[in-house]
């Protein structure tokens, strides 16, 4: 609705709405200035209206006024004094007010715009009545309702315009949105299918490779000393060796992030320090501050325990830590981790509001959720029990047993 774009440094490309306005608004100011200039009385009156356009279009095409707030209100300003100049002349120049009303709303803060265009208003009004019109309704009624069409027409404009910006920004944050979260379920669903197949190469090929190497073992030990077969089954164990450990290193590969560069217990470690939080596709991440203080601890003499195993326990201790941070209104919370002979234990404690365990409901968010920690333990042959009442905090507790081939040197590869 101006000669030129709004003067701020980093201008878009006008669009065909603003460009027509842009178009009709140069047409308007040049055909009552030819006007003013054809009806002026004398040449001095003709002489001003060229003035007048010469310094609007000079306005038109100088950068500064394109870009400075300052230098386009010290353009208003030359242009105004020029049109008083040329209403001083010629009555013809009231009508010059009209397009001046935009160019002041547009190019000025609403602070100085509004006193502007009532200040053009009550000059061309007086210009009208100085040069001897009759006073009558439309002599004031007329700059008047022009004055408050601009003012209406440009603040609309610029509120529909702030209205278009902010969805434009929106349409691009929830775009962004989606973007992160197909790639969140990605990543989540590739964790999930390294948990499963690292869970099924344990239980399947690597448990049964074990059965083998025991079997053959055995075999071996009931054999005469000359017997032929002897050698046969020595090299038939030594290749289900062999093929148990690849399998074992497949399932390490299969490991979660989490796990790839550390024990179970720097893990747990790290998923307790200030601002780390619970993460994982179970559990959702909150930021630097924010939850419980949270100490880990280890109890007894920790081992190599099966991946599954480690698996199992870290994701159960950040989906406990996460509904802690989410449900509990807890200040603290505790991790310990206890080697036993017969058994490895999580224990989660925090000092929340506590609930009630029997009236738990599955999550509407579709988080991992108590049931899912429950079947995750018990999928692998342990206990899981939650101790919890209103006010009185929250105790989560997994327990997995261990085999005397779990605790031994390599079992950790079995994971």
């Amino acid at each position: 609705m101006a000669p030129h774009s709004s003067p701020h440094p980093a201008r878009r490309p006008l669009t065909p709405a603003p460009f027509v306005l842009r178009l009709c608004l140069h047409l308007l100011m040049a055909g009552l200035l030819v006007l003013a200039a054809v009806r002026a009385h004398s040449a001095a009156g003709t002489v001003a209206a060229a003035v007048t356009g010469a310094v609007y279009a000079a306005g038109s095409y100088l950068p500064p006024v394109r870009t400075s707030r300052r230098a386009a209100a010290v353009w208003l300003g030359v242009l105004g004094a020029s049109w008083l100049a040329m209403l001083w002349l010629t009555p013809e120049a009231l009508w010059v007010a009209f397009p001046l009303y935009f160019l002041q709303l547009h190019l000025l803060p609403v602070r100085w715009s509004l006193p502007a265009v009532a200040l053009t208003a009550g000059a061309a009004i007086l210009s009208y009545v100085g040069h001897g019109a009759a006073l009558n309704p439309g002599v004031f009624i007329g700059p008047l309702l022009g004055a408050a069409v601009a003012v209406a027409t440009v603040l609309g404009y610029q509120a529909l315009y702030r209205e278009s910006e902010r969805r434009r920004r929106l349409i691009e944050e929830l775009i962004g949105a989606r973007a992160e979260l197909a790639a969140a379920e990605r990543h989540a669903g590739t964790l999930a299918e390294r948990e499963r197949l690292a869970r099924e190469i344990h239980d399947t090929l690597a448990q049964g490779l074990s059965s083998i190497q025991l079997l053959l073992r055995a075999a071996e030990r009931a054999l005469p000393p000359d017997s032929p077969a002897a050698g046969h089954i020595e090299r038939a164990r030594r290749a289900a060796q062999d093929n148990l450990t690849e399998a074992r290193r497949f399932v390490r590969a299969l490991t979660p992030s989490d796990l790839e560069h550390g024990s179970l217990a720097a893990a747990l470690e790290r998923l307790c320090e200030p601002g780390a939080g619970p993460y994982g596709p179970e559990a959702g991440a909150y930021g630097p501050g924010a939850g419980p203080r949270v100490r880990f601890s280890v109890s007894g003499t920790p081992v190599e325990l099966p991946t599954p195993y480690e698996v199992a326990l870290l994701r159960i201790a950040q989906s406990a830590l996460a509904n802690t941070v989410r449900h509990a209104s807890a200040s603290r919370a505790e991790i310990t981790l206890s080697f036993m002979d017969a058994s490895v234990t999580l224990d989660v404690v925090d000092d929340g509001e506590g609930f009630e365990p029997g009236s738990v409901r599955p999550s509407s968010e579709g988080g991992f959720g108590l049931p899912a920690m429950r079947a995750r333990a018990e999928s692998l042959g342990g206990t899981f029990t939650v101790e919890s009442a209103p006010g009185q905090g929250t105790a989560v507790a997994v327990s997995l047993p261990l085999s005397p081939e779990d605790r031994s040197p390599t079992a950790g590869g079995t994971a």
